[in-house]
């Protein structure tokens, strides 16, 4: 099986070293405009093959799609990130035409691939991806609801003093720090509610700083994460090359689900060989779908963005 990363940024190489060290792939490409990056990314990481134990073949390209060709699974984490002074429109519209581009070039060289996206503002570059590819809708997941997830648990057992293994809970709706919603209702500590270990004020601090983790991780390190984005990537590649059906919280294309039509927005999905198979509804209460309303709607009003510079119709 073979899994090309677009980007061989921190998150690109932190996730195709996670592929390899827990053997997802038998090859991982790694492309990436900047000449000679990738290749150097590439080789760096192959000569801790003999140390870590790996077998994947890891290799890198300068903006060569062909080196990518017969992919089963495509990661885009190709863009800038938004620079002081920058409006939201000159980000998509920087990103729109990277990701618009990588697509296009992506599906040349592998047609059938299922492709996952990375690159911010994620939900509205994972509906570009689809609304430009032409792809069945199950082929195009975009990633944040594993890594808001994974910081949502970390936070919980942080809050409670227990293993975070023991902790199950999810997020759903945007991947930003104003339209996340982590669902603390359904959030669990090996199967009882963590309502019963917690009051109210610690489990709204818990929310507050998932919904900031980003950019809390940004001030700490003076530029994104990538450790935990690598693993949510890489979580989700091993889903679907070994068709898992793991539950995860995806940024996928509804259609009438959760009320919401024409947008990509993330909901727990089954994620197996066929991309996402299934969204599973999880009957959210009033208001947590009043929630869902609004963060669909500061979405839209991203992807709007997209349909006034005419990069979609």
């Amino acid at each position: 099986m073979k899994v090309s990363v677009i980007g061989a940024g921190n998150v690109g190489a932190s996730c195709a070293e996670y592929i390899a060290l827990n053997r997802m792939a038998a090859e991982v490409v790694i492309l990436d405009i900047k000449p000679n990056f990738a290749e150097g990314k590439a080789t760096d990481l192959m000569q801790t093959a003999t140390l870590n134990g790996f077998n994947t073949r890891i290799t890198g390209s300068t903006n060569d799609y062909k080196a990518t060709a017969g992919s089963d699974v495509v990661v885009i984490t190709s863009g800038i990130p938004r620079k002081p002074g920058m409006t939201r429109e000159e980000l998509i519209g920087i990103n729109a035409g990277i990701v618009k581009d990588v697509t296009s070039n992506i599906l040349q060289h592998s047609p059938h691939a299922i492709i996952i996206v990375v690159s911010n503002p994620m939900d509205t570059m994972t509906y570009l991806a689809l609304k430009s590819s032409g792809l069945p809708k199950n082929r195009i997941i975009g990633m944040g609801g594993i890594l808001d997830s994974a910081r949502f648990k970390f936070y919980l057992a942080q809050a409670l003093q227990v293993p975070a293994s023991d902790i199950q809970g999810m997020v759903i709706g945007g991947h930003g720090d104003t339209t996340m919603i982590p669902l603390h209702r359904l959030a669990t500590y090996s199967g009882v509610p963590v309502s019963q270990f917690a009051n109210a004020d610690v489990i709204q601090n818990v929310v507050s700083s998932t919904m900031v983790g980003g950019a809390t991780l940004t001030s700490m390190l003076g530029t994104s994460a990538w450790y935990a984005p690598g693993a949510a990537v890489a979580a989700l590649v091993n889903s679907i090359l070994h068709d898992q059906k793991k539950i995860f919280p995806c940024c996928v294309a509804l259609h009438g689900e959760y009320n919401q039509q024409d947008i990509c927005l993330g909901v727990p999905v089954v994620i197996g060989k066929n991309g996402w198979e299934q969204i599973c509804n999880v009957n959210l209460n009033a208001d947590e779908q009043a929630l869902f309303n609004k963060s669909a709607d500061a979405v839209r009003a991203m992807n709007q963005v997209l349909i006034d510079m005419k990069t979609i119709a």
